[in-house]
């Protein structure tokens, strides 16, 4: 797996996901809420998954009020508890739904704090490693024949800096970090040329209620609002994002739809 080029988007079409159906989880964090909204924008219809069911419904009626919006479908889920046979049944809803899926934007994460490896729960620690790495993976493993029906589809893995998670205390969620950089470049050697897009994309510091765990937020001068992030999720989910096909983008945090 090799990092593309740190450039902006681009001038992605406004519709550049017309038509099209994206599963966006953790739909209700910081970077999943805006890449959703984003995508509904760009024509999408979305299918909102996430834990929190009164914070998905917020963002299903702030979208469906959005102007020529496809209604997005919500997807209440616990990645921590689901099992295989639940990502199935999730894949299974699709399938009833729209007989294919075209994009799969893996936003979820998990993030207790920083902790000596030493003084973490091992409970803790596979919990950290199930939702950011195990969680994932089950769900691009049911997804995948739909998104092969696409023609065109693209599975997106939003990934934290592994120069940064690599270090001391990051534990869990460093360790899944680093794993799903590599898993980019594996899945998509299986994929192939011709088969389902697989990408990683590396928004940088994000102002997020989980980098708040790590960072003191009135310092952390280096993050920013993930909204600007979200045009990115739109140009890798769109047939502009083959570009990046087995590799992990760094976007500017300039880079606008």
């Amino acid at each position: 797996m090799t990092d593309a080029p740190a450039t902006q988007a681009g001038a992605t079409p406004a519709r550049a996901l017309d038509g099209r159906v994206v599963l966006v989880t953790g739909a209700h964090g910081g970077l999943g809420s805006a890449a959703a909204t984003a995508c509904a924008r760009a024509g999408a219809t979305v299918v909102l998954l996430g834990r929190k069911v009164a914070k998905l419904n917020r963002l299903h009626d702030a979208i469906a009020a959005q102007p020529g919006a496809a209604a997005p479908l919500l997807y209440p889920m616990d990645l921590e508890g689901a099992s295989p046979d639940d990502h199935l049944a999730l894949a299974t809803r699709i399938d009833d739904a729209f007989g294919r899926l075209d994009g799969l934007l893996h936003c979820a994460a998990a993030f207790a704090g920083l902790t000596p490896l030493e003084q973490t729960d091992p409970a803790a620690l596979a919990r950290a490693i199930h939702v950011n790495l195990t969680a994932p993976v089950w769900l691009t493993q049911a997804c995948l024949p739909l998104l092969r029906r696409s023609g065109d589809g693209a599975v997106v893995f939003a990934l934290d800096d592994p120069a940064r998670v690599g270090q001391a205390y990051w534990g869990g969620y460093g360790l899944a970090h680093l794993a799903l950089d590599g898993l980019v470049g594996m899945l998509q050697a299986e994929q192939g040329a011709g088969g389902v897009r697989v990408s990683g994309l590396r928004p940088g510091p994000m102002r997020t209620p989980l980098r708040a765990r790590a960072f003191v937020e009135e310092d952390d001068v280096a993050a920013r609002d993930p909204a600007q992030f979200a045009a990115a999720c739109v140009a890798l989910l769109s047939p502009a994002g083959a570009e990046h096909r087995g590799c992990t983008w760094a976007p500017g945090p300039e880079a606008t739809a």
